[in-house]
Parts: structure tokens; C-alpha cells; sequence
């Protein structure tokens, strides 16, 4: 059996009194999803711990069966996606322009993602390209518009803390070794000298004609840069011997790209049109026609998340809406087929109010297709998933629960590998009945 897992990113949520204190997703006229529910088996999932927090790239990394220490960094990740070359020794950071302002010796952020024209950005970009010092070298990789990739080159481990404070007002953090590796000297060369490089482009910006130009019209400077989510890659093992499925990822976005390569998975380059509804319907189709080449396909959207973090409860409706139009459009003959396994979940919840990124509320799960129990759950949510047959699932127990449903799941103390392998059978190597 193949699965088919439809991640609409960011789903969860919190309750609104203009939705009636019910979720988005509650709110949502689903019919399609609704169905699939009623014809599956339902739970919640949590990718980590109830309560915990996770970003995209982590949620992903844990769904996909792998542990936190094998997790390279969102920078790394992203740097993959984005096709920069980059090798186990080279650190990868996320960085974005800004605009502070200089108080007292040290640097505030007064607007985090400010209006910059292409002419402009690339002017900036370019000034900050490239720096070295103390046997590292910089080099600043435009991803789009004010966004890029700062790698470093040299004496540098990935272990240091983000320079960005995200709120405006606040002061920009200086880069510190994390506690764990305060004494490594790598960690420590890769804190100073970062700082020497933001230090160095905040002169070289506050100076540029760009922001001499600005600062005539009365436009706010772009004179800074700040950092987060370090990364670097690790060698770990790939997903189709860690599962035994060939996988293959639709989703668009760097560090979903990145993540497919960095765990061995083939991608398909998506694109987001605007339609939510109709980009996953498209999505689904292109997954119907690869069935026959892969085990397991990844299908992304962003939209919920988007919608989230715009903090408006009601486009997130919206959104939801139109996903599930796009899903009923294209999913039709996968709930029919007796080969194919269809999961509905999500990454993680992102709240439309308060002050929280994502939060830490587990998400609807639904498993459909052959031999599925079926619960007395008829509405895919939060809240009604609860009661379902699935329970609360966590962390790569997806997995095992994917395996098991494909019937692909190996009977534990079974050992036809030498590697205790979850899935069955495995590559073994055959029984000869004479010597080569």
C-alpha cells in the first residue's frame, strides 16, 4: 500500500467569540473533510509535547520520524532549499534587513520587515556580500526581497543564539555561544565574529546611498541586519532506509525543499497561486499520477499558517474553506482506492491573536483507507478528532502508525537485516547455497 499525507500547515488553533468561541477550523463549512472523518479513524497529534511551541521545519523533521539531535538548523535547511553550496563545516543563518536605531551604544529595532524597492534591496545586498575576519569568511545569499542567507566559512560551529528581538523596541541580542558549548572555540569564534560582521554592515548601510536617499524623502533607513536559526548539516540516514518508503515532498517554500534534500526525499517545485483551494488541488493530482513511482507522498500547504499569522480568525475560515473545495474537487478517487492509505493532519496550531508565533495545542488527525476503525467521529476538528479511535498521537508515531496501516509494519524481534529495521521486509542480502 502507498500513503498519501495532506499537511495543511498551521491548522489549530484558539477559539474566537466572533467565530462564536469556536476555531476556525471548527467554524469552517467542511463537507469533504467532514466525510473523511466520518469514514476514518480521528485523533489529535502533537509533533513533540502538549504545549510545546514548534516551528514548521522541527514539526516536519519529528513527523518524518527523526530525532531533535539529528535536526541541522532552519538556516541549513533553507540554504539546501535555495540551492547555496554548503558543506558540514560551513554555518547557514537566516538574516533579513531592518531598520534600528542607535541608542545609547547599543542598537533597538524599530521596524523588522520595512517597505524596500527591488532596486534598493539589491543595492543592499550587495554592499553586505561579503566580509572575513579571524579566519571566517561571509557571504550574504538573497533569497527574496529583504531576505537571505548569511553563511560563514572557517573556524565556526552552528551553536549560537539569534541576534533578532522580533518586536519593535526591543534591543537586538548580541550573538552569544549557546551554555551547552560556552567553551567550545569554535562556537566562540562563530559568536565574535558574527558580531564584527553586523557591527561592519550596520556602518556600511547607515553610510549607503540608499539610505542617504531615504532618510531625504523622510523614509525610515534600512540600516540593519539581523539573524536567527543558525544551522549546519549533519550526515544522518536517509528516509527510505530509516522507512523503507520512497517518499517524495509537493510542497513550496526554501526550507521544505531543503528538508526533502537533506532527508533524501525527491520534491516537486510547487507554486502558490493565490488560490489556496485550488493550488492543493493540483497538488493532490500530480501526487495521483506519482503513485506509481513512490510509498509515501508529502503534500503542503502554507495557507492556514499564513492566514494565522495575519492574525484574522475570519480569513482563516476562508482559507480553510477553499482547502476543503480544492480537496473535494481532487481527492474523490483516492478515498475509493484500495491501495492507498490518505492521512489529514497538521504541523502545528498558529493562533490568530496574542503576541505567540505558533502554539502549543495538538491538531486534528484523520487516518483514511482499507481496514481503518472507524469511530463515531463526523467532523474533522479540533475538538470533535479528540473522541476518535486514533487517540493522541505523537512524534514519529505517525510513522509507525503509517507503516502499520500500509501493512508494511515489522513484526518486532524479527531480524531479516542486520539492522533492526521498523519495516518488513527488508533489503537482506540472499541465501547462497554455495560460496561465490
Amino acid at each position: 500500500m502507498k500513503c498519501i499525507l495532506i499537511l495543511l500547515d498551521g491548522l489549530g488553533d484558539r477559539s474566537y467569540p466572533e467565530l462564536g468561541h469556536l476555531t476556525p477550523l471548527q467554524a469552517a463549512d467542511t463537507p469533504f473533510l467532514n466525510r473523511v472523518a466520518e469514514k476514518g479513524g480521528n485523533g489529535l497529534y502533537h509533533a513533540a509535547r502538549p504545549g510545546q511551541a514548534l516551528p514548521s521545519e522541527n514539526a516536519h523533521f519529528s513527523m518524518f520520524g527523526y530525532k531533535p539531535d539529528e535536526f541541522p538548523g532552519r538556516g541549513a535547511l533553507e540554504a539546501l532549499g535555495a540551492g547555496i553550496p554548503l558543506t558540514e563545516d560551513d554555518v547557514a543563518i537566516l538574516a533579513h534587513f531592518a531598520s534600528v536605531k542607535a541608542e545609547n551604544g547599543y542598537l533597538a529595532l524599530e521596524d523588522d520587515t520595512p517597505e524596500v524597492s527591488e532596486a534598493e534591496a539589491s543595492a543592499l545586498f550587495n554592499a553586505c556580500s561579503s566580509y572575513e575576519t579571524n579566519h571566517v569568511k561571509f557571504r550574504l545569499h538573497r533569497t527574496h526581497d529583504i531576505f537571505g542567507i548569511l553563511t560563514l566559512n572557517g573556524y565556526v560551529f552552528r551553536t549560537i543564539t539569534d541576534t533578532s528581538p522580533f518586536i519593535a523596541g526591543r534591543r537586538l541580542s548580541a550573538p552569544k555561544p549557546w551554555r551547552l558549548n560556552r567553551d567550545d572555540y569554535f562556537a566562540q569564534n562563530a559568536a565574535e565574529t558574527l558580531y564584527d560582521y553586523l557591527r561592519w554592515a550596520h556602518q556600511v548601510l547607515t553610510a549607503h546611498p540608499v539610505n542617504l536617499n531615504r532618510q531625504e524623502s523622510g523614509r525610515p533607513p534600512v540600516n540593519g541586519i539581523v539573524t536567527q536559526r543558525a544551522g549546519q548539516l549533519l550526515t544522518i540516514q536517509p528516509f527510505i532506509d530509516r522507512w523503507g518508503l520512497r517518499g517524495l515532498s509537493l510542497a513550496s517554500g526554501l526550507v521544505y525543499q531543503g528538508l526533502a534534500k537533506y532527508i533524501g526525499m525527491d520534491h516537486r517545485k510547487v507554486k502558490d497561486s493565490g488560490d489556496p483551494g485550488g493550488d492543493l488541488a493540483d497538488r493532490i493530482k500530480t501526487a495521483k499520477s506519482e503513485l506509481d513511482h513512490y510509498d509515501f507522498i508529502h503534500i503542503h500547504t502554507k495557507t492556514p499558517d499564513e492566514a494565522g499569522h495575519a492574525k484574522d480568525p475570519i480569513a482563516k475560515k476562508n482559507v480553510i474553506e477553499s482547502l476543503d473545495r480544492g480537496m473535494a474537487a481532487s481527492m474523490g478517487p483516492l478515498l475509493e482506492h484500495p491501495e492507498v492509505l490518505t492521512v489529514v493532519t497538521a504541523d502545528h496550531s498558529t493562533p490568530c491573536s496574542g503576541m505567540l508565533i505558533h502554539s502549543g495545542e495538538p491538531v486534528p488527525i484523520t487516518f483514511h483507507g482499507p481496514g481503518i476503525r472507524r469511530d463515531k467521529v463526523n467532523r474533522f476538528d479540533e475538538v470533535a478528532c479528540a473522541s476518535g479511535a486514533l487517540g493522541y498521537v505523537r512524534g514519529k508515531e505517525l510513522m509507525y502508525l503509517i507503516l502499520n496501516h500500509t501493512d508494511r509494519i515489522k513484526l518486532q524481534g524479527l531480524m531479516n537485516t542486520p539492522e533492526d529495521q521498523p519495516y518488513w521486509p527488508g533489503d537482506y542480502e540472499p541465501f547462497r547455497i554455495a560460496p561465490e
